[in-house]
């Protein structure tokens, strides 16, 4: 399908609107109006293209048809393994393993979740690019959203506004968290003399982070976390602020004599389906290099 196509029959109730504000109604953005009016997009009503000023009626068959998405410049597709979860029209969910980068970076350019979707997309002839809903560091597993389409994505990310969009994450932290559960806010920034590490900061964003004790043994505790807000090494950084820092982590105090990675795991995500009108879930359990650990 070379154009991602939504459509509607007016309703009694939807009669009268012009069809700017129906598509408002339905978050269609004005960015994503003015792609549809310039870059190839078409607005129709019974089989004939309109302009946003018309006048609904009830009965009208309503089409918008977004223009065709390609990959940036530089994003290339490559043959590459995925463990895919589940698939529809409009999302992806996909099992990330440890090791495999979200999106290409200067020091890892090739190999990455990115890369294996268009890949992936280039094979089933799907025209379209990368929308990573919810990312993860590289070395860390787990379950990852992805949006097939701009507009779908607009869509997740007016869930993660209003935390709709549910992720459980599991870790296995040094040392014995004494607290059975408790709540983690501190403020996170960009670590003065680096690119890559955060540290807890005053100058930092806010960030909040709930955990809980499932089990203490050989000397770590593994845990059950959530987030509030999605800093940039959120978890890491404030397991490492209060002490135990996960193992494997070396960036922030870690050990790695008995894992080669950050023992973080996204074993758990949920969402509001936006076309199918219902609540998904999805369960992954953890690794075996994680599992090891405990």
């Amino acid at each position: 399908m070379a154009h991602f196509e939504l459509q509607w029959e007016i309703s009694t109730q939807q009669s009268g609107r012009i069809i700017r504000e129906f598509l408002k109604e339905n978050n269609i953005s004005k960015i994503a109006l003015t792609d549809i009016k310039f870059a190839g997009g078409f607005i129709t009503v019974n089989g004939a293209e309109v302009n946003v000023r018309y006048i609904l009626q009830k009965g009208d068959k309503l089409k918008v048809g977004f223009p065709e998405e390609v990959p940036s410049e530089g994003m290339n597709g490559e043959d590459l393994p995925l463990d895919i979860l589940y698939e529809d029209d409009f999302v992806l969910v996909v099992n990330k393993t440890a090791g495999m980068s979200t999106i290409p970076s200067r020091e890892h350019p090739t190999g990455s979740l990115a890369n294996g979707l268009i890949g992936y997309y280039q094979r089933i002839g799907l025209m379209s690019t990368t929308h990573i809903v919810t990312r993860l560091d590289r070395d860390t597993s787990g379950i990852v959203l992805i949006a097939k389409h701009r507009h779908v994505h607009h869509l997740f990310c007016l869930q993660q506004r209003s935390q709709e969009i549910k992720r459980v994450y599991e870790a296995v932290a040094e040392g014995e968290v004494e607290q059975v559960k408790g709540t983690i806010e501190q403020p996170i920034g960009r670590k003065a003399d680096s690119i890559i590490e955060r540290e807890v900061s005053e100058k930092g964003q806010y960030a909040c982070t709930h955990f809980q004790v499932l089990s203490r043994k050989n000397g770590h505790t593994h845990l059950k976390m959530s987030l509030e807000t999605g800093r940039t090494h959120q978890i890491r950084v404030h397991l490492s602020w209060v002490g135990h820092p996960l193992a494997g982590d070396e960036l922030y105090g870690g050990n790695k004599d008995l894992i080669a990675r950050q023992a973080l795991h996204c074993g758990s995500l949920s969402f509001y389906h936006p076309f199918l009108q219902k609540r998904l879930s999805f369960e992954q359990p953890l690794p075996e290099d994680m599992q090891s650990l405990l």
